[in-house]
Formats: C-alpha cells, sequence, structure tokens
C-alpha cells in the first residue's frame, strides 16, 4: 500500500467523536502532568513535608488517578461517554483548585481539624474522581470510533495526544511556578480543564454504530467487574481491609503494622485473581519504575546535583520524545506482537535509569529520561491494542478501566518505595546515586516475570481457551 492510500485510509477511518475525544485528552494531560511536575517540590519545598512524606503523597496523586479508572470505566460504560466526560472536567476543574488552595485560609478550619497528611492527602484524591472518567471514555471511544484497519495507529495518535499535553503540562507548570507562584500551577491546570467541559459538551457526540447494543444495566457491568477481577468475593474484602489499615496510619501514625499482615494479604489477593488479573500486577513494576520520574528524580536533581536545576523543564524530555518518535517507532517495531513489545519497552525503560547513575548531571537526566520515552513508546501504544482485543463487545469501557490499574499501583507503591530509596541513599548513606540501581533492578525483574508469563501462563491459556 503507497503512502498515499494509508493517509486516505487514516482520514477516513476516524470518525469525529475520536478527534474530540483526544483533543480533549491533549488538555487533560497538560493539567495532569503540570501538577504532578510540580507536586513533589510543592509538598517538600512550599507544605514542608518530609522527603518520605513526599514520596508518599505524590505516589497517592499518581496511584489513585490510575486505580479508579477501574470504576470508572464501568461507570462510563453505564453513563455514555459524553455524559461521563462532561462530569469528569467539572470535577476536574475543582479538584485542581483546591490542590492550589491548601495553604489558603479559607480552608484553615479544615486544615486545623485533621492531621496535615491526612488533610492533604484527600484532596489529592480528588482529581482521581474525575480523570478516572476521562481516560475510560478516551481509550474506549478510540476503539469505538475508528475502523479496524487503522485502529492501531489510532492508539499511537491517542498516545502522541497524551504526550503533546504530557510535554505542555512541565512547560507551563515551570512557566507559572517561576512567574506567578507553585499555587498557580494548579489555578492553570483547573482552567484547562474546565474550558474541555465546554468542547465536549458542544462537540462531542456518542460513538455507536447501528449495530452496538444498549448501554448495560448496572447488574451487568458489576458481572463483567466481578468476571474481570477473578474470585472477587475473596479478593474485593481483603483489598478493602488493606485500604481500610492504610486509612487507619494516616489517622493515627503512632500504630504499626506488621510486615507478615501485609504479605498475608497480598498472598489472599494473588491466589484469587484471574489470568488477566496476574498480567496486571507483574506489569505494575514497570510503572513503579517509570514514575520515579516525577516522585523522586526532582528531589534527587534538586538536593544532589543542582539545586538551581528547572525541574519542570526537564521533565519535558519525555513528553517531547514520545510526541516525535511515537509513530516512527511503532513502525519499525510493526512486525513484533503486541506482548513481545510491551517486553522489550519494560527493559528499555528500566535500564535507562543506570545513565544517570554513570552521570549524575542534569544532561545525564534528560538522557535518561529521553532513554525511558523509548520503552514507554515501545510499549505502550501496543499495550493498550492487546487489551482492546481481550475486550468482549460493550465491554471496552470496563477493559480499558483494568488496563490502567498497574499504572496505579506502580504510582501507589512507587510513591512508597521511593521515598524510602531517596531517605536512605541520600539521607542515611549519603550514596544517593545507589537507589537507581535498585530501581533498575525492579524493572529488570519485572522483565523476567513478563517473559516467564508470556511463555509458560499466557501461551498456555490460549491454547486452553482453543
Amino acid at each position: 500500500m503507497s503512502f498515499s492510500e494509508r493517509l486516505q485510509e487514516i482520514r477516513t477511518g476516524f470518525e469525529r467523536p475520536f478527534w474530540v475525544a483526544n483533543l480533549s485528552e491533549i488538555f487533560e494531560r497538560l493539567s495532569y502532568y503540570g501538577a504532578f511536575a510540580s507536586l513533589a517540590l510543592y509538598l517538600q519545598e512550599k507544605l514542608n513535608f518530609s522527603t518520605e512524606q513526599t514520596g508518599t503523597l505524590t505516589g497517592i496523586f499518581g496511584g489513585m488517578v490510575w486505580f479508579l479508572a477501574i470504576f470508572g470505566g464501568a461507570a462510563a460504560d453505564r453513563l455514555g461517554f459524553r455524559r461521563a466526560l462532561s462530569m469528569a472536567y467539572l470535577i476536574l476543574a475543582a479538584a485542581y483548585f483546591l490542590i492550589g488552595s491548601i495553604g489558603a485560609s479559607w480552608l484553615a478550619p479544615l486544615r486545623n481539624a485533621m492531621p496535615l497528611e491526612l488533610f492533604v492527602g484527600c484532596i489529592l484524591i480528588l482529581p482521581a474522581l474525575g480523570i478516572s472518567l476521562v481516560k475510560p471514555c478516551v481509550v474506549g471511544t478510540t476503539a469505538r470510533a475508528s475502523k479496524e484497519n487503522v485502529r492501531s495507529i489510532g492508539y499511537s495518535i491517542y498516545y502522541t495526544m497524551v504526550n503533546i499535553g504530557g510535554a505542555a503540562g512541565p512547560y507551563f507548570a515551570s512557566w507559572a511556578h517561576r512567574h506567578l507562584g507553585v499555587e498557580s500551577v494548579y489555578r492553570v491546570a483547573a482552567l484547562s480543564v474546565f474550558a474541555m467541559f465546554f468542547v465536549v459538551l458542544f462537540f462531542f457526540r456518542e460513538p455507536r454504530k447501528p449495530g452496538d447494543a444498549p448501554p448495560p444495566s448496572i447488574a451487568t457491568v458489576a458481572r463483567n467487574f466481578c468476571v474481570v477481577v477473578g474470585n472477587y468475593r475473596l479478593v474485593l474484602p481483603v483489598l478493602m481491609i488493606a485500604l481500610l489499615l492504610r486509612i487507619g496510619l494516616w489517622v493515627y501514625p503512632q500504630l504499626t503494622v506488621p510486615w507478615w499482615i501485609w504479605a498475608g494479604l497480598l498472598a489472599v489477593v494473588l491466589a484469587g485473581i484471574s489470568r488477566f488479573m496476574w498480567f496486571l500486577v507483574l506489569f505494575t513494576g514497570y510503572w513503579v519504575v517509570f514514575w520515579q520520574q516525577y516522585i523522586s528524580l526532582p528531589g534527587y536533581i534538586h538536593g544532589y546535583v543542582n539545586p538551581k536545576a528547572d525541574v519542570e523543564i526537564i521533565l519535558v524530555t519525555d513528553g517531547v520524545t514520545v510526541i516525535c518518535l511515537t509513530l516512527l517507532v511503532n513502525f519499525l517495531i510493526r512486525k513484533i506482537p503486541a506482548f513481545q513489545a510491551v517486553i522489550l519497552g519494560t527493559l528499555i525503560t528500566s535500564v535507562s535509569w543506570l545513565i544517570l547513575v554513570f552521570h549524575p548531571t542534569v544532561w545525564g537526566a534528560v538522557i535518561s529520561l529521553f532513554v525511558l520515552a523509548l520503552g514507554e513508546i515501545t510499549q505502550q501504544p501496543r499495550y493498550y491494542e492487546y487489551i482492546s482485543k481481550l475486550a468482549p463487545a460493550g465491554q471496552q469501557g470496563t477493559y480499558m478501566g483494568f488496563a490502567f490499574l498497574p499504572i496505579g499501583i506502580g504510582s501507589l507503591i512507587g510513591g512508597w518505595f521511593g521515598g524510602r530509596l531517596l531517605h536512605h541513599f541520600g539521607e542515611v548513606t549519603h550514596q544517593p546515586g545507589h537507589m537507581w540501581w535498585v530501581v533498575t533492578g525492579v524493572g529488570v525483574a519485572t522483565t523476567l516475570l513478563l517473559w516467564i508469563y508470556d511463555k509458560y501462563v499466557r501461551t498456555a491459556g490460549t491454547v486452553a481457551s482453543s
């Protein structure tokens, strides 16, 4: 097929909702990554949290966004993408405004009524309520509003749009931080998503075809959710217990929960989940490694490389690389099976941090993020392609919601993990560069586990289904 013929396929292969949803995704990501890029410095330097507290809270901000996407996907299937997107952007506008107002006098009575860490943690969860609806809607629209012959490139376009916002967000955060103060980063984010409420309201139409099934009932959504999880009667109560324990530790910091209790809860969950959920759990390791660019790298650069470095501008590297190279890289690896591309991308991202080990400079950080982005480009569009092919008709929102689960768990674990590493190697042993060896080790172990899963579990499941 000639280039002009392929271009014509792209022009005619996508319906209007595809372009509207992906345009709104640029501004949603601009807000999210702008907020994320400044968050560690905001918490540590403006609100005076410790290194470990900053890591935990930053991980909560990133993690809850993706964790709640599981439920957001099911809700989007039920509500319809247009209503879900409109609601999401209103929630996000209010949430970002509140984050920027944490230190405001009008919030003082509520702020003083509880421990500050708990108060800030609750506010940082609020954006997750909106983004958990946006992500499944945009990815689900990409599946519904694109023809089969261009669907793979549709996910590449989607991921390019994500990273246009991902690159623009830290840039605007840097400008707002320098000229208006770090709190204004979150007001810019609020205005960005508020504008998208009107874009969706006036231009987005529900991407349905004549042969599509009607919206599923609440009972059907719940049943689909439980099928994906596995033994939900076992898994969901245990997850609720773990969540309540974590909230209890926030409210009563003097309490401790023995490690063997956490290990036991994890063992019960792993015993009850489905084969698909096993894959998602294993893939969590990728995101523990990936999110360190927002969780640990800002504090590492300011504390041990250059205290005057513009961290937000450095974090633009990932987004710019993805924008420029996504389509090219995915063209070059188009013949690699989707799951193997996921494994390859995981390995590339993992070893990227070794550059920072050997070159602990600002340029070393930039090159590390460039290589990290190459791994991201290699695996992420193919990951969405793989998940979308698993989803039965009418369940794209539910499956795509679960597709974001590793991103959320990776951020929650990565926040705690990165904060501990930076504290231990930076403030205790005074060998901060050693933390990147540990981060790389987690990524390489994840690569190995995914390879074992592909060779012995996923393939066996495919044969059994046949």
